[in-house]
């Protein structure tokens, strides 16, 4: 087998893994599988939006970077095992994504990028895969240009691609996992699933994706337990956010009103003919509660200021 047959494989399995994880001991206990989202986040995200913009990122992006700057056979890890580099990368683009990812939530105009990935009103293993397409671009450029062109081995790229893979659904898995210790190290569904709930007090906390220990050391974690009641029920954004993949972009360049689009034939034709999959199923497996969402006063800023204390 080759390498990818290998990386893909375990991928498979750890997927399986992780559905069986969530319907065994769930972190929400009445999630519905074909939750709201499901197919946007499958289909849209996980499997088109993904497929073109890997051709797009190694295809184009980086053979351009790679020859703007001229750098061809530097091989600043000769003597690294592959273990090493792997591990190098894992920790610096970590570091990167955690101050970056901080950046996206202070600034009006990154969190435009951003806010897709906050939008679901339910999170689970697949959620982790709804982000903007320029988020995309912007974060796997800078993950996997520094390994092409400062000459890692070939091999890092598909081993980091498939632990970024199983990470992403770990920390996003409706799974009632307790870290103990670990957690001040490596991040987790109970670290993270408060960073995604619908309450100010964690806009600006659990910034983490891997390594939970960035948090810890710049004062941004949020982790008031297990006890009753502290568990965040509610979920996605604070104001009203398209449900469908193109209108979920287009409303990051504009803001507008869905409903109002329907006066259009043009929008109303749009509607009419995309496939309601989930409504369907629903309809099959019963309907589920649309998730509470918690009403704020309306502020010009769609960035809460930070009200997280360090340390907290």
């Amino acid at each position: 087998m080759t390498l990818l047959e290998v990386t893909t494989t375990i991928l498979i399995c750890w997927i399986i893994f992780i559905i069986a994880w969530e319907r065994i001991s769930p972190y929400r206990k009445g999630l519905p599988f074909f939750r709201e989202g499901f197919w946007i986040d499958l289909v849209w995200y996980t499997i088109i939006q993904s497929y073109f913009l890997q051709i797009l990122i190694f295809k184009f992006i980086i053979p351009s970077l790679q020859n703007f700057i001229h750098w061809h056979g530097f091989n600043f890890f000769k003597s690294w095992t592959i273990a090493e580099q792997v591990l190098f990368f894992l920790v610096t683009h970590d570091l990167y994504i955690y101050l970056f990812h901080r950046l996206q939530h202070a600034s009006k105009f990154l969190w435009r990028t951003h806010e897709a990935h906050h939008s679901g009103k339910e999170v689970d293993f697949l959620a982790g895969s709804r982000s903007h397409v320029v988020e995309i671009i912007i974060n796997q450029t800078i993950e996997f240009a520094p390994i092409v062109i400062m000459g890692a081995h070939p091999e890092v790229i598909p081993i980091k691609a498939l632990l970024d893979a199983m990470f992403g659904m770990f920390i996003h898995a409706n799974v009632n996992v307790k870290m103990g210790k670990l957690k001040y190290f490596l991040n987790s569904p109970e670290l993270h699933l408060w960073h995604h709930a619908n309450y100010i007090e964690v806009f600006h906390a659990n910034f983490s994706t891997k390594f939970s220990v960035w948090d810890h050391l710049f004062g941004t974690v949020y982790d008031p337990g297990k006890k009753p009641g502290n568990l965040p029920e509610n979920w996605g954004l604070h104001y009203e956010y398209p449900r469908d993949y193109f209108l979920q972009h287009a409303f990051s360049v504009k803001r507008f009103d869905e409903k109002n689009l329907l006066k259009f034939k043009w929008f109303k034709h749009y509607y009419e003919l995309r496939p309601n999959a989930l409504k369907t199923l629903q309809k099959l497996f019963g309907r589920k509660k649309e998730a509470a969402v918690m009403h704020l006063p309306p502020v010009e800023n769609e960035v809460p200021e930070l009200i997280v204390n360090e340390g907290r």
